[in-house]
C-alpha cells in the first residue's frame, strides 16, 4: 500500500521566492469526500491524475495516484466534481536536502499559502526553512478536500 508522509506548514514570509526551482498552475476537484477517503482529479502541466487518499489525521496516509488522459481529466473537472475547483500555483522550493511544495491559492482560498515537505519516514529530520511558520499537518481544515467545503474566505 503506497503511503504518503508529509508535513504541512503555513508560510509566513516571501523569502521562499529566491529558492523557487519550478512552478505549475494546478486545478483540482473532488469527486467524493468520504469519512475515510477523498477522491480527486488534478490537471497540471498538460497532464491529469486521479488520486485517492485516506483521511487519516497526522502526517501519514494511504495514497493512490493514476495518470488519466488529459481530455478526460478536464471533462471530469468541468462536469463531475462536487463543489468548487481548487485553483492554485505550486512552487517547488529547495531547502537543504528536500524540495518543498509551496501552494499559493486563488479564488475562494486567496491569501492562503501552505508548504509541504514529503518524507521517507515519520521521524526523518529535515531543515526547517525560515519562511515556514506554524505546523498544520494535523489540522483537517487545511486539507484541500476541506477547503472545497469551507474555503479560506469563510474562516
Amino acid at each position: 500500500m503506497p503511503v504518503e508522509i508529509e508535513r504541512k506548514y503555513l508560510v509566513v514570509s516571501n523569502k521562499w521566492k529566491m529558492h523557487v526551482e519550478s512552478e505549475a498552475i494546478l486545478k483540482q476537484g473532488y469527486l467524493a469526500t468520504l469519512p475515510n477517503a477523498s477522491i480527486r482529479v488534478r490537471v497540471a502541466k498538460g497532464s491529469a491524475h486521479l488520486n485517492i487518499k485516506s483521511v487519516t489525521l497526522g502526517i501519514s496516509r494511504s495514497e493512490y495516484e493514476y495518470e488519466i488522459p488529459l481530455e478526460e481529466g478536464e471533462e471530469i473537472l468541468a462536469n463531475l466534481t462536487a463543489g468548487p475547483i481548487i485553483d492554485k500555483v505550486r512552487y517547488k522550493v529547495r531547502c537543504g536536502n528536500h524540495i518543498w511544495d509551496l501552494d499559493l491559492f486563488h479564488g475562494d482560498n486567496e491569501g492562503l499559502i501552505v508548504a509541504e515537505v514529503e518524507l521517507d519516514a515519520e521521524d526523518e529530520t529535515f531543515e526547517m526553512p525560515e519562511w515556514a511558520g506554524e505546523e498544520v499537518s494535523g489540522d483537517p481544515k487545511y486539507y484541500n478536500a476541506s477547503l472545497v467545503k469551507r474555503p479560506y474566505c469563510d474562516w
